[in-house]
């Protein structure tokens, strides 16, 4: 990205290498796995602190003006950045969205995360139930709480879909494998409770419907997630086990949003200097059942190009670098004379 952006528009890069990646990976972390969840949090709040102090840095060396972007996990932390930047900045985040929780809960990476573990130190160490999830502040669409709150309210939550228009075949609810399943998991007894990334760079230079569609679509795209609840929700005798990957896993979604939602920053002083580059096929971000950014900071510009979250980012580095001008003429329109 960097070389080629010298040679088309004479822009300078510094490149920021993320914590735990590279030559700052620790030496007992396998490749870029990460081997514990705070990693993540402990990344974002370095890569902020260290974003701002080259930022400052770079504005007493005389270099106007500065932008950041970053890929995939990259493009989520220069977000995070420039929400605690306190000037107007270009910013172009690429195969990102609002937040990790649905990368690591739903998307392709689900598969890499090791739930028993985590299962297990939740089960064993009572303040994650008591204390933390009580500090969790829920910010984002969820269409996991709104299947489970739809349920528990049950009958009362099909009365508020009276006057939808929803016909028995559009859900399937009475063919006969439906049928032998719901009757199936009615019986068990279900308590009621509540990686890897491409390295970041700093580059310078009608109500209830809409619940329902969310929360259908949101569903569908949770192939991983919901295989892996199912294989457990066979048999009454798994309910506990059951109750407790859904109670982790809920556990994990609070704790992911609450640090790295977009929605818990502050928005970035000016969103028209904001270009998201986003994959419409990205199955390592899913965006159903998920706050846009363009509702989090209105004004931003999203652009959707063909292919998912691999092939994007080996063929499409052109379409990331032509966002990078776009978002920095933008800005010299605006602030040219500042």
């Amino acid at each position: 990205m960097a070389r080629p952006m010298i040679k088309e528009a004479g822009m300078a890069s510094l490149l920021l290498e993320n914590p735990y990646y590279g030559y700052r990976k620790p030496k007992d972390q396998l490749r870029s796995s990460l081997k514990n969840v705070s990693d993540l949090f402990v990344m974002g709040a370095a890569l902020i602190l260290e974003s701002a102090a080259l930022l400052h840095w770079l504005e007493r060396e005389g270099f106007w003006p500065l932008g950041m972007t970053g890929i995939s996990m990259g493009g989520h932390m220069a977000s995070l950045a420039v929400t605690n930047w306190p000037k107007p900045i270009p910013l172009i985040p690429c195969l990102s969205w609002t937040t990790a929780s649905s990368v690591f809960t739903t998307g392709v990476l689900s598969r890499a995360v090791n739930w028993r573990e985590l299962e297990k130190q939740y089960a064993a160490h009572t303040v994650y139930e008591e204390e933390i999830i009580n500090m969790l502040e829920y910010c984002g669409t969820d269409s996991f709480r709104m299947g489970q709150e739809f349920v528990k309210n049950a009958p009362g939550s099909f009365d508020r879909l009276s006057d939808l228009d929803l016909t028995h075949d559009l859900l399937d609810l009475h063919s006969p494998e439906r049928d032998h399943q719901m009757g199936l998991r009615s019986t068990c007894s279900q308590p009621e409770t509540g990686g890897h990334a491409s390295n970041s760079a700093l580059l310078i230079g009608k109500r209830e419907r809409d619940g329902l569609d969310q929360m259908l679509s949101a569903v569908s795209s949770s192939r991983p997630h919901l295989d892996m609840l199912h294989a457990k929700n066979i048999t009454c005798g798994s309910g506990q086990r059951h109750s407790l990957q859904r109670e982790s896993l809920c556990f994990m979604k609070g704790v992911m949003d609450e640090c790295t939602h977009i929605a818990n920053f502050s928005v970035p002083l000016d969103p028209s200097l904001i270009i998201i580059v986003q994959a419409k096929e990205d199955a390592y971000v899913p965006r159903t059942g998920v706050r846009s950014l363009q509702e989090i900071w209105p004004g931003c510009e999203v652009r959707y190009l063909n292919g998912g979250h691999i092939s994007a980012y080996l063929f499409k580095q052109g379409l990331f670098r032509q966002a990078i001008y776009d978002a920095y003429d933008r800005f010299l329109q605006k602030y040219s004379s500042s």
